[in-house]
């Protein structure tokens, strides 16, 4: 585990190391919030705001302060600049956040990788991919598949090792994996930060994979898979974790949000749409939790 924690100092060697806070849940009885220390960035990475779900592009990590360069293994896109909605509500939010990081849960998507990106350049945060910190450790997408098929329980250590190292920071989105949620050590480990699940329809992520297969061993599958395969894939993966979705702090759904905002097609939900939808949700939980610290104050 050497490897992962020298690749994780190496790339955020300035951030603050935080401590549990409140954990907001409808389904969990929700602890205590402490306070953070805040940082001062050095790096940046490019953003798409108005990605079209059906439009994937790769993840990366990096840090984000609005700019136009790149960091470690970021990968290059095209900016667009975000709206002023979601700039201010980012604002907004900001001071009460208090540099808690955002654990983003859910099925593995171009979709969540983009909103996880977006939401670190509004907020000014650092963003990772807690699954290419571990192929990264292991030394390759190639060598983790080999971990994960000959020491299942070395590869789930690596997975516990790189949220242990992230969730003692402070001001980062992490996009984290299935292993996030999948075991009770890494559940607490998300209790350091919030954590939201992103609830895209399996038949949006089966359709992004097939209109781009280099998705493909990401899954599992061979590269002749076809889409009734990928989805029956998606489905039963879907569900095997479904559990563990459940217990985040909030649920972004794409099919709720797309009939709140009167799209005729789930897929027209954008980026933007999301994140804008998800500072909404961290905005309520921040109320909560400063309504149980005044609550919780002497007269």
């Amino acid at each position: 585990m050497e490897i992962t924690r020298t690749l994780l100092h190496s790339s955020c060697s300035k951030l603050p190391f935080q401590t549990p806070f409140l954990h907001f849940q409808s389904q969990v009885v929700a602890s205590s919030f402490s306070s953070r220390r805040e940082i001062t960035k050095t790096s940046s990475i490019p953003i798409i705001s108005r990605t079209h779900f059906r439009k994937p592009i790769a993840a990366s990590c990096s840090a984000s302060d609005g700019s136009n360069s790149s960091v470690g293994s970021a990968t290059k896109v095209s900016v667009a600049d975000p709206s002023v909605a979601l700039k201010k509500k980012a604002m907004d939010i900001s001071p009460e956040l208090k540099g808690t990081s955002i654990f983003l849960v859910g099925m593995k998507s171009s979709v969540k990788t983009s909103l996880g990106k977006l939401l670190a350049n509004v907020l000014r945060y650092y963003y990772f991919d807690s699954d290419s910190l571990v192929e990264e450790a292991a030394g390759g997408e190639s060598a983790a598949k080999s971990l994960r098929e000959t020491d299942k329980n070395g590869f789930h250590e690596s997975e516990t090792e790189v949220l242990k190292q992230l969730s003692s920071m402070g001001r980062l989105v992490v996009c984290a994996g299935d292993g996030a949620v999948q075991r009770s050590t890494n559940l607490a480990l998300l209790r350091y930060g919030i954590s939201v699940w992103i609830d895209i329809p399996v038949d949006l992520v089966a359709r992004g994979v097939i209109e781009d297969q280099s998705q493909l061993p990401a899954f599992n599958l061979s590269a002749s898979a076809s889409y009734p395969e990928v989805l029956t894939h998606l489905s039963t993966s879907y569900e095997e974790v479904r559990g563990g979705y459940e217990t985040a702090d909030a649920t972004i759904s794409v099919e709720k949000l797309a009939c709140k905002l009167s799209y005729d097609d789930f897929g027209d939900v954008t980026t933007e749409d999301m994140a804008l939808e998800v500072l909404k949700e961290i905005e309520k939980l921040t109320r909560v939790k400063k309504m149980m610290e005044a609550a919780a104050r002497p007269f």
